[in-house]
C-alpha cells in the first residue's frame, strides 16, 4: 500500500517536543520503555500512562505504512496526549529496522504479519501485568485499517477501535495517483491515460510480461514528474522488475478494478467485528478514497456493533489541517501543521459516551 501516514516534519516535531515537556513537567503523564519480542526480534516502544492514576484500559498504537521514528520523535504524541488523559495507558512502538527496533524493515510485511506482531505485543503487556493492559482498546492509521480488524478477529477481547483514514479491501495508489494529478492541475485526459497506463503496468507484471514489454507500455507515466516525484527519483531497472515480478504474481488482483486485494474476504472479516468503533476521515483525503470506506464500514460493521463515522473538511490523510490535502503539500512543508478542528474533542467525547453505554446494566 503506497501511503504516508504519522510523517511528522521538522516543526511538527518540535512542538510535539515541547508538548511533552509541558505535560511530563506538570506531572501528568508518565513515559517509560516497554519492548517485546516478535519473530525472535526485540521491538522498541514506549509506554505512557496517567500520573497517580490506575488505567481503565491499554490503547495500542497501530501505524499506517513506511518507516517509522515514532519513538524519538513522539509521533501522534496529542492523540496519546487525549488517551491518558481520558484515563488510558497507551503503547506504541516501532516497526523492526526502526528507531531503537532490531531486524530489517520490511516495506512489504504482510498485513497478517502485522497483526500478528501488534498480538505479540498485547500478550506482552499481560505478561508483564502493565496495568490496564487486561483492557486492550486499538488505534490505527491508514494501513491500520488492514491491521486493526485481523487483530480483533484474531484476539478475543479487544474493547474498542479507533480508524483513521481507513482502507477498504484493495490497494490505493490509483486513486493517490488519480488524485494528486488532479490538484496538481492536469487534465482530465492526462490523468485518465496516466492512470490507465499505470493499471496497464500492473497488469502486465502480474501476468508475467516481460520488461520491454512492460516499458514499452508506460512510456508517460514512467516520466511523469509526480511519479518521479512520489519514488524518489529511482526507476524500474530489468533486475528489479524481474524480482518484484516473481513475488507479485502471487498477489490477488480483483478483476473488475486491476487493483491488488489486501486482505481476502475483508468484508466478512469487518462483518465479525463485535467491539464499538470510532471512525474519522478527512474530506481532503489524497491518499485513500475515504468516501468508499465509509460505505464500506456502513455495510458491514454498521450491521454488527455500535459504529460512529466522523469527517472534517479541509483535512487531509493524517488529519491535519491543509489546503489540498495532497503530497507536495507535504513534502514541501506548506501544512500549519494543526491537527483538525474537532478531531481530538470527538475522539474524548466518543470514548465517554462508549464506556458509559457499556457500563450501563441492562434491564432485565
Amino acid at each position: 500500500m503506497n501511503t504516508t501516514s504519522g510523517h511528522p516534519m521538522k516543526k511538527l516535531i518540535m512542538r510535539y517536543f515541547l508538548c511533552l515537556t509541558t505535560i511530563v513537567a506538570s506531572g501528568q503523564i508518565n513515559k517509560e520503555v516497554f519492548e517485546f519480542e516478535y519473530e525472535n526480534t526485540v521491538l522498541n516502544g514506549v509506554l505512557n500512562t496517567p500520573k497517580n492514576k490506575i488505567p481503565k484500559g491499554l490503547v495500542l498504537m497501530v501505524h499506517g505504512s513506511g518507516q517509522t521514528n515514532s519513538v524519538a520523535q513522539e509521533w501522534h504524541y496529542d492523540i496519546r496526549a487525549q488517551f491518558v488523559k481520558s484515563g488510558y495507558a497507551v503503547y506504541m512502538w516501532d516497526k523492526m529496522g526502526c528507531g531503537k527496533s532490531g531486524g530489517a524493515f520490511d516495506y512489504n510485511q504482510s498485513v497478517q504479519s502485522s497483526a500478528q506482531e501488534a498480538i505479540a505485543a498485547i500478550k506482552a503487556l499481560q505478561q508483564k501485568q502493565i496495568p490496564g493492559a487486561e483492557e486492550i482498546g486499538l488505534w490505527g492509521i491508514s494501513r491500520g485499517g488492514w491491521i486493526n480488524p485481523l487483530i480483533i478477529n484474531q484476539y478475543d477481547g479487544i474493547k474498542f477501535w479507533v480508524s483513521v483514514s481507513g482502507v477498504d479491501d484493495k490497494e490505493n495508489f490509483k486513486y493517490l495517483l488519480a488524485e494528486n494529478l488532479r490538484i496538481n492541475g492536469h487534465p482530465k485526459d492526462t490523468v485518465q491515460l496516466l492512470v490507465d497506463e499505470l493499471q496497464e503496468g500492473v497488469r502486465l507484471t502480474h501476468t508475467g510480461e516481460s520488461y520491454e514489454t512492460y516499458l514499452a507500455a508506460t512510456k508517460n507515466i514512467r516520466k511523469n514528474d509526480f511519479l518521479t516525484r512520489f519514488n524518489n527519483g529511482t526507476s524500474i531497472t530489468e533486475e528489479g522488475y524481474y524480482a518484484y515480478q516473481k513475488s507479485f504474481m502471487k498477489e490477488t488482483l480483483d478483476k473488475a478494478s486491476g487493483l491488488v486485494v489486501y486482505v481476502k474476504d475483508f468484508e466478512k472479516i469487518l462483518a465479525n467485528v463485535d467491539c464499538p468503533v470510532l471512525a474519522l476521515f478527512g474530506e481532503k483525503d489524497m491518499n485513500v478514497d475515504w468516501t468508499k470506506t465509509k460505505t464500506l464500514y456502513e455495510s458491514t460493521l454498521g450491521r454488527n456493533t455500535a459504529l460512529t463515522i466522523a469527517s472534517f473538511p479541509d483535512c487531509n490523510h493524517n488529519m491535519f489541517k491543509c489546503d489540498t490535502g495532497g503530497f507536495y503539500e507535504i513534502q514541501d512543508d506548506k501544512l500549519p501543521w494543526d491537527r483538525c478542528d474537532g478531531v481530538i474533542d470527538t475522539m474524548a467525547n466518543w470514548l465517554l459516551e462508549m464506556e458509559q453505554t457499556t457500563n450501563t446494566p441492562k434491564m432485565p
